[in-house]
């Protein structure tokens, strides 16, 4: 009989005996592989999303830009539109970095806000702020802490940017990239007291290399820390409830019109020129006998004799503090001793001319002294010194710090009374002693932080020096003073912090980082300190290092010494001095008056750094040992010990270039590599298209 064929078919009853035969031992392992597809599957899902889901979201946007939350770094990004490129980077602290992106907008139904909130953190809101220019977007950044212990920080990357601006150093830089501070108080400073500290000119405002800028509200409590080559951080302090960090965005076209269009604006008041004659008058700082009033008139008179005889008699003499005082005392002797005594004591200015005097004051009192003395007896200390009011009723104590090893109280600048008769003492004193200007130290810092003390509302900040500065103005144009916050506007001049004698960006090499910061930051009209340095360094008496501080100074706008060239150096050096001050009454004035001109109409610096005609070019945003005067002079100095030569960054593409050492011409944005200069010259070029 023929075998049946297979049909291929299990039957029914082998079957399911079968299955039943395999499914007893495999229940716990079909169990586990169905868990296993379903976590492979959700693994799967948040992958792709994490993959899928972009790192960065827009958060506000405008015309010319917008601004992004990045979820890995927990940063705001700043992009220019069309381009698309990042401005500025913005790392924040005092909220969670690794959040999420915020998924609610809470003004949505605002087109030019963007809100959102860290529960229990911070709360951040950016809006769209009217532009100064037209080609200029800005945006508002405003975190409000919801705890007292937060501590808001946000740190401006310097990766891929050239920072400029802020705080003045005691090693300045230029950028601002290699500096170095710890988080300290965003207050202009007594570099002498506190070389770690802020320096006595700063303003609350940040420039980019890419086009943007930061402008921190001035009633905001700032800290501002340093970081080298990494980035530069804004922080409130924490403890104190609900204190917001706001500050102003703005980004355009590039560095040089964000300069022009916010940086330029930054007094927001009429400007005012200082005396222009100034400018042409060397300044010869008095260092001769001072144990008494008739050893300082007969070491003036000497000193202006050894300048008329080495045919520099024209210019200023300057007296420090101490002699001023000494002076001052012997004008106020009673009149019947002035009468016995007049010959020896009275000062009579014909004495040194054609030079003038300028005599130095400040807002400090020794505690020793008949004046601080006299107040406690009167009961007026409190309204003539700054003072701690006491918690619990009780009498004001005055607050003292010390000033030049003295312990000595503060005049009080929020007393009209205190600062009517701090003025009238200095117009008095001016006419006594015939001083054609007067300069006024020790402006900077606050003495309520240094001492540990919150200080009252109104003198918060740098808002001391802004007052005293308010208040000297009112004295005439012919007025310096130590410190620069707030005051770009007025008609003063500032004096530059002193400098080591050296090579050193404490010293030489900090002059150009430091002109280019004050003019900036709209403090165009500023006396160097001394040629050569006048803090000791690794290279007192060196003539080289006098000649090439020399070179620079002949293209600032006033000419200092401390050191006469006649003891310094040989008889060439005397010679070249002679040069390069009739160089700079003859050359250098005229551009300072022109620009100065410029500077009061738009607020454009007068001193300029290389990126101001090459605002796109990369290598112009770190050049720091050159400088323009104006748009028509470039000034590009040796600062390097022994050294007769240089590489030159000619700015301007298009433009042609002469030296005017040797009347050849080169192309602007080009380099000029080992370009000689020898010890008796200085490269300086001239535009000629």
């Amino acid at each position: 009989m023929p075998l049946a064929r297979s049909t291929g078919q299990i039957p029914d009853a082998a079957w399911t005996s079968g299955f039943r035969e395999m499914t007893e031992p495999w229940k716990g392992a079909v169990g586990c592989l169905g868990v296993a597809v379903f976590f492979a599957m959700t693994i799967g899902i948040i992958s792709w999303q994490a993959l899928e889901q972009s790192p960065e979201e827009w958060v506000l946007r405008g015309h010319a830009g917008g601004m992004l939350w990045e979820r890995r770094r927990g940063a705001l990004l700043l992009r220019a539109l069309p381009a698309g490129r990042t401005v500025a980077v913005i790392a924040v602290g005092g909220v969670p970095a690794a959040e999420p992106p915020p998924p609610r907008d809470r003004c949505w139904h605002d087109g030019g806000q963007f809100c959102y909130a860290w529960e229990e953190d911070a709360e951040l809101r950016l809006s769209l702020e009217p532009p100064p220019a037209p080609a200029t977007e800005c945006y508002g950044v405003r975190w409000t802490p919801l705890r007292p212990d937060v501590m808001l920080k946000d740190c401006f990357s310097m990766a891929n940017v050239s920072w400029y601006g802020g705080a003045s150093v005691r090693a300045q830089r230029w950028p601002l990239n290699g500096a170095e501070s710890h988080a300290q108080p965003f207050v202009s400073g007594d570099l002498s007291k506190n070389p770690a500290g802020y320096g006595p000119v700063s303003e609350r405002y940040f420039l980019g290399s890419t086009g943007v800028t930061v402008t921190v509200a001035p009633d905001v409590p700032l800290f501002l820390s340093l970081e080298s080559n990494r980035h530069f951080c804004l922080e409130t302090p924490a403890g104190r409830a609900a204190v917001p960090l706001r500050y102003l965005l703005c980004v355009s076209p590039d560095v040089a019109a964000a300069h022009r269009h916010v940086g330029s604006q930054l007094a927001g008041q009429a400007r005012a020129l200082p005396d222009t004659a100034l400018l042409g008058s060397p300044i010869w700082r008095y260092y001769g006998p001072a144990g008494s009033a008739a050893k300082i008139k007969r070491g003036l008179r000497s000193l202006a004799k050894r300048l008329k005889r080495h045919r520099l008699q024209e210019g200023v003499l300057a007296l420090g503090e101490h002699c001023t005082a000494i002076l001052a005392a012997a004008d106020h002797v009673p009149s019947e001793r002035r009468k016995r005594h007049s010959s020896p004591r009275a000062w009579d200015p014909s004495l040194i001319k054609p030079l003038q005097l300028s005599i130095t004051l400040s807002p400090y009192t020794s505690i020793a002294s008949p004046l601080f003395l006299r107040s406690l007896r009167d009961g007026e200390a409190a309204s003539y010194w700054l003072s701690l009011q006491p918690r619990f009723g009780g009498c004001s104590i005055p607050l003292l710090t010390t000033w030049k090893g003295r312990l000595c109280a503060r005049l009080n600048v929020t007393s009209e009374a205190a600062l009517s008769w701090y003025l009238a003492r200095a117009r008095r004193l001016r006419q006594a002693l015939g001083a054609a200007y007067v300069v006024f130290e020790g402006a900077e810092g606050n003495a309520f932080p240094e001492q540990a003390v919150p200080p009252p509302a109104e003198l918060a900040g740098d808002r001391y020096t802004g007052a005293l500065a308010a208040a000297l103005a009112t004295l005439g144009n012919a007025t310096v003073i130590s410190a620069g916050a707030r005051s770009s506007h007025l008609p003063l001049f500032i004096q530059m912090s002193p400098l080591r004698s050296d090579w050193s960006h404490a010293g030489l090499k900090g002059v150009i980082p430091s002109v280019l910061h004050y003019s900036l930051l709209g403090y165009n009209f500023f006396i160097p300190d001394a040629v050569g340095g006048s803090l000791a360094g690794d290279a007192p008496g060196d003539p080289e290092l006098y000649v090439r501080w020399l070179q620079i100074v002949t293209f600032l706008p006033v000419m200092a010494f401390s050191t006469p060239p006649w003891l310094c150096c040989d008889a060439w050096v005397l010679n070249l001095t002679r040069q390069c001050i009739q160089r700079h009454r003859d050359f250098v004035v005229p551009l300072l008056i022109k620009y100065g001109e410029e500077w009061r109409r738009l607020g454009y610096p007068i001193f300029r750094p290389a990126w101001w005609l090459s605002p796109t070019d990369p290598a112009a945003f770190t050049v720091e040992d050159e400088f323009l005067l104006g748009d028509e002079v470039l000034v590009a100095p040796i600062t390097e010990k022994g050294q007769t030569w240089r590489d030159i960054y000619l700015p301007g593409e298009g433009h042609l270039w002469m030296d005017t050492n040797t009347a050849r011409v080169f192309d602007g944005g080009t380099v000029l590599r080992n370009y000689s200069a020898s010890l008796a010259e200085v490269p300086v070029f001239v535009k000629t298209s």
